[in-house]
C-alpha cells in the first residue's frame, strides 16, 4: 500500500472503498456545513465580522508574526472558539507562547526531521473518519514503541506534526478528532519515560493551546499497571476532557458503540481491510507537504523567527 498522486498532484492513499488524504478544500456537504452552524455559530454573516474583529485585535499584537491576511488561517482558531474573536486571540496567543516555552519539543516539526514514530507505526491519522466526521488519532503506546529507538520527545513531536496537518482541513476544524490509545504492550520500560512535568506540559497543549476539538479519547488494551500512567495525567485534567475519556480494555464491542466499525481495523474490532496502512505510508504523505509545514514553523513570536524573508511571507 503506498501514496498515490491525483491528477491534482494531490497524494491519497487507498484502502478498501476508502480513499484517504489531507482534505485542505472547504466544506460543501449539507451535514458538515449544518453541523458548523447549530454547534459553532458558523453563519456569514458572523464570519465576516469575526474575520473582521480577529485582525483588528491581531494588529495590536506587534511581536506575533502570523499570515493574518489569509482567512483559511485564521478559520483554524475561529471555528473551535465558536467564532469569538476574543477567544480565538486567546487560543493563537497560548499556541504560539506554548511554541516558545517549549522549544524543544516544538522547534522545527518538519516531516525531514520527524520519521523515527512513523516508521515504527506509532502514530496514524490515516483511516476514514467517523460516523460523525471526526478525523481519528490512533497512538501504538504499548508494544509498538521501544523508547530507545523512539524517545518520548519524538512521539510528542509526531503527534504535534499530524495534528498540525489535521488542523488545516475545514471538516476537521468542524467535527474534530477522536484519540484512540492502544495500551498494548505497555510495561514499566514504557511508564518510566513519563513525569509529572511532561504529563502537564502535555495537557496544557491539549487543554489550552492546540486549536482543535478533542471530542472523545478511547483507551484500549490497557493492562493494570496502566493504573500507575494514568496517575501521573490525572491530576492536570480538567472535568470536560476527563469526562470524554472512555476505558475499554480489550471489549472491542464497547469501542464499536463509539465508533463506527467502518473506520476501525479489524484488531481493534473494525472492519477495515488488512494490510493496515503503515506508519511509515503517513510519513511519505506529509513528507509531501514538506513546504507548507516550513511555512507554518515561520510563524510565532519574534524570537522564534529566524529570519526576515519568513516573516515577510507571514504578513
Amino acid at each position: 500500500m503506498e501514496v498515490q498522486f491525483g491528477s491534482d498532484g494531490i497524494p491519497f492513499v487507498t484502502w478498501g472503498d476508502n480513499k484517504i488524504m489531507l482534505e485542505l478544500t472547504p466544506v460543501d456537504d449539507g451535514s458538515s456545513i449544518e453541523k458548523a452552524k447549530t454547534e459553532l455559530r458558523e453563519t456569514p454573516e458572523v464570519v465576516e465580522n469575526a474575520l473582521v474583529e480577529l485582525r483588528k485585535l491581531l494588529k495590536k499584537e506587534t511581536s506575533l508574526f502570523i499570515p493574518i491576511e489569509r482567512d483559511d488561517f485564521l478559520m483554524k482558531f475561529l471555528r473551535p472558539c465558536k467564532f469569538y474573536p476574543e477567544s480565538a486571540l486567546k487560543k493563537i496567543e497560548a499556541y504560539y507562547k506554548f511554541r516558545q516555552h517549549y522549544a524543544d519539543y516544538c522547534t522545527d516539526l518538519l516531516p525531514s526531521n520527524i520519521q523515527s514514530p512513523f516508521q515504527h507505526s506509532i502514530i496514524s491519522i490515516l483511516a476514514p473518519r467517523d460516523q460523525h466526521g471526526r478525523r481519528i488519532i490512533l497512538v501504538e503506546s504499548g508494544e509498538r514503541w521501544n523508547p530507545q529507538d523512539v524517545p518520548l520527545k519524538e512521539v510528542f513531536r509526531g503527534i504535534q506534526m499530524g495534528l498540525e496537518g489535521a488542523m488545516a482541513e475545514p471538516q476537521t476544524q468542524i467535527c474534530g478528532v477522536i484519540s484512540v490509545f492502544d495500551m498494548k504492550g505497555l510495561s514499566f520500560k514504557h511508564i518510566m519515560q513519563f513525569t509529572p512535568s511532561y504529563a502537564k506540559m502535555v495537557l496544557e497543549w491539549i487543554q489550552e493551546c492546540v486549536p482543535i476539538r478533542v471530542k472523545a479519547v478511547h483507551i484500549i488494551n490497557q493492562p493494570y499497571i496502566f493504573n500507575m500512567l494514568f496517575a501521573i495525567f490525572k491530576p492536570f485534567m480538567r472535568e470536560k476532557l476527563r469526562s470524554r475519556i472512555h476505558f475499554h480494555g480489550s471489549n472491542m464491542n464497547s469501542l464499536m458503540e463509539h465508533v463506527d466499525p467502518k473506520a476501525l481495523r479489524k484488531r481493534h474490532g473494525g472492519l477495515l481491510p488488512e494490510p493496515e496502512i503503515t506508519g511509515e505510508v503517513l510519513w511519505k504523505m506529509l513528507r509531501h507537504y514538506e513546504e507548507e509545514y516550513k511555512l507554518a514553523n515561520s510563524y510565532g513570536y519574534i524570537k522564534n523567527v529566524n529570519n526576515n524573508s519568513k516573516i515577510a511571507k507571514a504578513h
